[in-house]
């Protein structure tokens, strides 16, 4: 049987629930890593090792160059690769032991270093933490295309890992905050003990370790159904450029990769704050963190049995704006009013600001995950737009143009997050009542409102997306037909 004999009933062919169970195992990397490097990476830099905010940032944003030329050549390697155990399974496989290793160093530089030689650590192991993370993550995405070809069953697909990668990061979350850095008569916040951070790391290396094992010999079957490389196509760096030019004369492409950088901007900078707003904005303590997980649990649930619902009668890009907006405007909401000083809005020491905040983080979780699961599902649709356009498949490159975009918003996020940090003057190890009252409202300005105009510009993309439901019913038609021609056995 050809490999385009496998491709004839593409659209009717369904993945059962544990292949997409095995497939969503590969969203908890994302999420373990996310956890360190946008939660807990600029805190354990600024406040513990003592390096400056701006020079945390600009190590990161040095990885990003890094990452600019690493994505696109990971997504193209992708696409050629030819063996019996497919395009995108060899290229996960090569980043478990990298990214475990280099994600315990990055938490790890040597005592005695001097402020230059704390950059240069943070700026190495950054570099190696991300490149070992493009090695699977893009060719994951791309496989998630490949295996479910359908309009809606993609937004199925990609719904399986947020709820697998939500649930699995929101009881990481949890951990973090009950186990690895409780509160304690030395440690107040107990994000200040340097000790938890190995710990944590250690673990996180296991769990990397398992879940990419998981997804790659749960999706294995699947390898047979899929799309194999084309033989007439060589990597070369003239072939990498052309393949990512082909795919930015894309109009909606264009559209869903630079709304969606900017949209992600106002997240990360929310995410990289999050530790400083929530122990110093809200006055919360180190184990309250810890509910936040759990909220994200019932959130997560919740945004999976929605997504088919609200991607089928809203379609994807409405669904997209809807839910973008959501994740904007209701975390702004509190810390407005607290800037504002609304007679009627609780104080820090009423129990209400907890309840707040996690209604907050309830209602960000659900809408978070449908935006995130209707990017991706839209990334695959604009995989098949692109071979309509091009008659060639380039998953990889399409989704190593997504990755880049997210990573890219998210060094954005930690640079900026750092400056802010320097402008407002924030101490380093900085204990619980120690941070004056000015210090901390610019904190608010900045980390809420003052940068949510990057996402406000993001969403007014959204609106000149044009691949809805018709549109890509349409252009498979034309695909499957092609492969008909191709293929005289079909």
């Amino acid at each position: 049987m050809t490999s385009d004999q496998h491709t004839e009933s593409d659209s009717s062919r369904r993945l059962s629930i544990p292949v997409m169970a095995a497939y969503g195992a590969g969203e908890i990397v994302q999420a373990v890593v996310t956890i360190a490097i946008y939660s807990l990476l600029l805190f354990y830099y600024q406040q513990i090792v003592g390096l400056s905010g701006t020079l945390t940032g600009l190590a990161l944003g040095i990885a990003l160059f890094f990452d600019a030329m690493t994505d696109p050549l990971v997504g193209s390697l992708s696409d050629r690769i030819q063996g019996r155990y497919g395009r995108r399974h060899p290229v996960m496989a090569a980043a478990v032991i990298p990214i475990a290793i280099t994600l315990f160093l990055l938490f790890s530089p040597p005592d005695g270093l001097s402020a230059f030689g704390n950059f240069v650590w943070l700026t190495v192991f950054a570099i190696l933490v991300r490149t070992a993370l493009t090695f699977f993550v893009i060719p994951h995405l791309a496989l998630g295309a490949e295996m479910a070809p359908d309009y809606l069953q993609r937004s199925t697909l990609y719904s399986f890992g947020s709820l697998i990668g939500g649930i699995g990061g929101a009881l990481i979350g949890f951990a973090v905050y009950w186990v690895f850095f409780p509160t304690t008569d030395e440690f107040n916040p107990g994000l200040l003990n340097a000790d938890g951070y190995r710990s944590f790391t250690l673990t996180a290396a296991v769990i990397l370790t398992a879940a990419i094992s998981l997804c790659l010999f749960g999706t294995a079957g699947e390898i047979p159904n899929l799309k194999t490389a084309e033989s007439a196509t060589r990597l070369s760096f003239i072939q990498i450029i052309r393949d990512i030019q082909d795919v930015f004369r894309d109009r909606d492409f264009l559209v869903i990769f630079a709304g969606f950088m900017l949209w992600f901007l106002f997240g990360y900078i929310e995410s990289v704050g999050s530790p400083f707003m929530n122990l110093h904005f809200w006055g919360l303590q180190t184990e309250q963190l810890a509910y936040f997980g759990v909220v994200a649990l019932f959130g997560v649930p919740v945004a999976f049995a929605l997504v088919p619902w609200v991607t089928r009668t809203f379609d994807k890009r409405n669904t997209m704006i809807g839910s973008s907006l959501a994740v904007l405007v209701v975390p702004n909401i509190p810390i407005c009013l607290r800037l504002l000083e609304v007679s009627w809005y609780p104080d820090n020491s009423s129990s209400w600001i907890l309840y707040i905040n996690l209604s907050v983080s309830f209602i960000s979780a659900i809408s978070g995950v449908i935006a995130a699961v209707t990017y991706s599902s839209i990334y695959a649709d604009l995989t098949d737009s692109h071979e309509y356009r091009t008659h060639q498949r380039r998953e990889g490159t399409i989704f190593a143009a997504r990755s880049f975009s997210g990573k890219a918003a998210g060094a954005f996020g930690l640079m900026i997050g750092g400056v802010i940090l320097d402008l407002i003057a924030f101490p380093k190890n900085a204990p619980y009542g120690s941070v004056p009252d000015d210090v901390i409202w610019n904190l608010g300005l900045f980390v809420g409102p003052a940068t949510s105009i990057f996402s406000v510009a993001g969403i007014s993309l959204f609106m000149f997306y044009r691949l809805d439901k018709a549109r890509h019913a349409e252009i498979v038609r034309v695909l499957e037909a092609r492969r008909s021609l191709r293929d005289p056995n079909l």
